[in-house]
C-alpha cells in the first residue's frame, strides 16, 4: 500500500469511528505506532463500547493528536 493510502485508509477508520458517536479515551505510544481506543458516548458506564485501532503512519498520529486536543477543549467548556 502506498504511503498516502496507507495515510488515507487510517483517518478514515478514525472518521468513522468519529461519525458513529465515539470519543478517544485513551492513546498508548510505542516503537510500533499508536493504539486508540474509543468508547461510545451512548453505551452503559458499567459495560461500554470499547474499539481499537492501531496507527502506524506518521500524518495519522498527528490527526488524530489534533482531534483529541479539540475534544480536550470541547470537555473544558462544558
Amino acid at each position: 500500500m502506498s504511503d498516502h493510502r496507507e495515510f488515507h485508509a487510517e483517518r478514515e477508520k478514525i472518521d468513522f469511528l468519529l461519525e458513529q458517536g465515539y470519543v478517544m479515551k485513551a492513546v498508548t505510544e510505542n516503537l510500533s505506532g499508536a493504539f486508540l481506543e474509543f468508547v461510545y458516548e451512548g453505551s452503559d458506564p458499567d459495560q461500554p463500547e470499547v474499539e481499537r485501532l492501531h496507527i502506524l503512519h506518521p500524518d495519522s498520529r498527528k490527526y488524530f493528536s489534533t482531534i483529541l486536543f479539540q475534544q480536550q477543549k470541547k470537555q473544558e467548556m462544558k
